[in-house]
């Protein structure tokens, strides 16, 4: 993805609804070029094409989610995909930033990945290395796949490092998340003798959701942005978390 995609992507993000002569004159290209911009972005689930114009996927999926803060949440992607090594298998759970790790990871063949997420292994199924999907419970919304079949799953499988999104971290509840079914694949993992990072942009810091996510198990890691409030890195690191910012 070059530089006028992520332009588009977040023109289109901010607007709702642009032209495609807009984007033409805004970007400087030819209609003709912003055109193929939009059929390779649509195929990445990053906007929907209408007649003459582009829009923003009306959706709570994955896809839709990725548009917001797009360029930080690439960073973030950036900076956890340095981190894997050669030879590792790294589980990678569903969310935003987590399927643009994956994007990151998709041209990497030295390494075997496993998700619940249907939607990161469609990123992954033309390129890249080994990928292993968990069953379980579909979930529609999410496109991951949750409950008892799920933790089994986990059970019988290794990994070396373990990629999880948060919805919602407070210094009073620790992180949390929205989905009774998700925090429990979440423990699962946690219960897994392997490196843990929770990977998020700085906005779901503060906020507070129904259920815990890992109440007993800290992560190893937090890879966030520069943005993170002073107070909420001094908790995280007084509890031996290591803090990664970008």
């Amino acid at each position: 993805m070059n530089a006028r995609h992520q332009q588009i992507i977040q023109l289109v993000s901010e607007r709702g609804s642009v032209s495609v002569n807009a984007l033409a004159h805004i970007t400087g290209v030819s209609e003709v070029t912003v055109r193929q911009d939009l059929n390779a972005l649509e195929k990445g689930g990053f906007l929907r094409r209408v007649h003459g114009s582009a829009v923003a996927p009306q959706s709570d999926d994955v896809g839709a989610r990725m548009q917001t803060r797009f360029a930080l949440k690439k960073r973030l992607a950036e900076c956890a995909a340095a981190g894997v090594n050669p030879g590792e298998t790294v589980f990678i759970e569903g969310g935003s930033t987590n399927a643009l790790l994956a994007r990151e990871l998709s041209d990497r063949q030295d390494i075997t990945i496993v998700t619940v997420s249907h939607y990161i292994a469609g990123l992954l199924r033309e390129k890249g290395g080994d990928v292993i999907i968990l069953g379980g419970l579909f979930q529609k919304s999410s496109e991951s796949v949750v409950g008892p079949l799920t933790r089994l799953c986990i059970q019988h499988l290794n990994f070396h490092k373990a990629f999880i999104g948060i919805d919602g971290w407070d210094a009073s509840t620790g992180f949390t998340s929205r989905d009774m079914l998700r925090c429990d694949v979440v423990n699962a993992i946690m219960e897994k003798p392997t490196h843990t990072v929770a990977l998020t942009d700085a906005s779901k810091f503060g906020q507070i959701h129904p259920y815990a996510l890992a109440p007993l198990t800290p992560f190893n890691q937090v890879i966030t942005d520069s943005a993170l409030a002073r107070e909420h890195q001094q908790a995280l690191t007084a509890q031996g978390i290591t803090l990664t910012l970008v």
